[in-house]
């Protein structure tokens, strides 16, 4: 629930009323802005994506190895009234003609690539799988880099807060110095010019705390809230000593890292595209089946039926005229009454002509079962083969890269982290040190036995180790960031 309102909160966009920018959230945590990231991040959104074509690949590889092909096809046409030539022959027709169709076909093909499709597109699936781990590995990491960057930039701008603060104090200790004659002007124009100064810097620091804040919800693929000062983020982050030995971040990252793992399923997807493309050497089986039927009509019967009747006179009249000859010739006559025209006659033609459109006329069954051996085909087997070859050869080579990267990765990140664990130490003494000699100059100072230049100076000093002091705290969150990143799990 609570990451539901966060999320409602974030996506604020500036047109929004008053009321609604008041939901956005007062405080905001490194596990609720990776939450937000994996939900809202367009890069790895689009990741997410290929998740879909990727199963749908891996059943319609299963269906093509069980299940034949149906197609359902149906249609309508006519024909208008006129006369066509093919050769030597004239095909006419008087009345225009109206005709529909359907068709059911089945087709199932089985042969090496089908069998081989159904483990590659698994494999390829698993493989946009890991893609998306190492996505999401990604985007955990570069969302707590500007988190991490954020809280750096609010610790400077605190350092800058406490500067301004003493060089307020240093103003009033110089003008009341030279109020009893102690101090000069210059001093208390120089006091003056370092106080502005520092309200400069403290100026920047906070514009660079916003900016940090703005590019962290751009991590997050969500509009930024108008009142970005609004927004707290409250994670604090404890320096530890580093307990990891790098053989063991080694062999985890060797098991974990998310592109690492990614490129492993490439090849072996590629591993089996070389089977798949070797297996077109073999033959292929194909069945195909088939169920038709139509329907005619012409759209004016009445012609036809006008010419029916001429015709069947025309034949009544030759039959009594021939057995008029025979009777003529005391040869026994025959019956005409084939050849008389009624009403059933007329019927019969009206009911052929009324089966359009969906009383059809089956046509006969088809079926066919093809067995496929390709003996030549100019190469294309052998080129597909070398293709599917080069590409599996060149991702093993990547793997075995990427594998030597890892570990220049990991042994990088583990130097820089006890590198940044121990400056943090030797920045602490630093700053300890200055804090003091800012404090004697500040003391001497105040009881005339120093110059305002010396307190400057101390101040500078302290100044300048106290920001090293906070790089080197965030240099150290950020190794360990990057080393986590490179071994492909939390290690906090």
């Amino acid at each position: 629930m609570r990451h539901v309102l966060l999320t409602a909160g974030l996506i604020v966009c500036p047109a929004l009323t008053s009321a609604q920018q008041r939901s956005a959230p007062a405080a905001l945590t490194l596990a609720d802005a990776i939450a937000i990231a994996r939900e809202h991040n367009p890069a790895y959104r689009q990741a997410l994506n290929n998740a879909g074509p990727a199963a749908w690949a891996a059943r319609n590889a299963f269906a093509n190895i069980f299940f034949p092909t149906v197609t359902a096809s149906g249609g309508i046409g006519y024909s208008g009234p006129g006369s066509q030539r093919f050769l030597t022959q004239n095909f006419s027709q008087s009345v225009a003609t109206q005709s529909s169709s359907y068709s059911l076909g089945l087709n199932w093909e089985l042969s090496g690539q089908t069998l081989s499709a159904r483990p590659l597109q698994r494999a390829q699936e698993r493989a946009t799988d890991a893609d998306i781990v190492g996505a999401a590995q990604a985007l955990s990491s570069a969302v707590t880099q500007q988190y991490l960057t954020v809280l750096q930039a609010r610790e400077t701008a605190d350092v800058a807060q406490k500067q301004l603060e003493r060089n307020q104090q240093f103003l009033a200790l110089a003008r009341a110095r030279y109020g009893v004659g102690q101090a000069t002007l210059i001093d208390v124009r120089q006091a003056e010019v370092a106080r502005g100064q520092a309200e400069v810097v403290l100026l920047r620091a906070r514009t660079a705390v916003s900016v940090e804040k703005l590019r962290l919800f751009e991590q997050l693929g969500v509009s930024a809230p108008v009142r970005i000062d609004s927004v707290q983020l409250t994670d604090t982050f404890a320096v530890e000593t580093p307990q990891w030995k790098l053989e063991d971040l080694l062999t985890m990252a060797e098991a974990q890292n998310p592109s690492l793992q990614a490129l492993r399923a490439r090849e072996r997807a590629a591993a089996w595209g070389v089977r798949s493309a070797t297996s077109s050497y073999g033959p292929s089986v194909s069945l195909s089946a088939s169920w038709s039927g139509f329907t005619q009509r012409f759209t004016d019967i009445n012609p036809i039926i006008t010419g029916q009747q001429l015709q069947y006179g025309s034949l009544l009249q030759d039959c009594q005229d021939e057995n008029q000859i025979r009777t003529n010739a005391g040869l026994a006559t025959r019956s005409c009454t084939t050849y008389q025209w009624g009403a059933s006659q007329e019927q019969a033609l009206r009911d052929q002509n009324s089966q359009y459109p969906f009383n059809f006329t089956q046509q006969p069954f088809q079926a066919r079962l093809t067995v496929t051996l390709p003996l030549w085909t100019n190469m294309a087997r052998p080129l597909q083969v070398s293709q599917a070859r080069a590409q599996h050869q060149d991702l093993e080579e990547s793997v075995r890269a990427r594998g030597l990267a890892v570990q220049t990765e990991v042994s990088q990140a583990y130097l820089t982290l006890q590198t940044a664990f121990t400056a943090i130490a030797i920045q602490d003494t630093n700053r300890t040190a200055a804090r003091e000699q800012l404090q004697l100059a500040t003391e001497r100072y105040r009881v005339g036995s120093g110059t305002f230049f010396e307190l400057l100076d101390a101040q500078v000093a302290s100044l300048r180790a106290e920001l090293d002091y906070v790089t080197a705290v965030y240099d150290y969150h950020k190794a360990l960031a990057v080393l986590e990143a490179a071994v492909g799990r939390s290690l906090r």
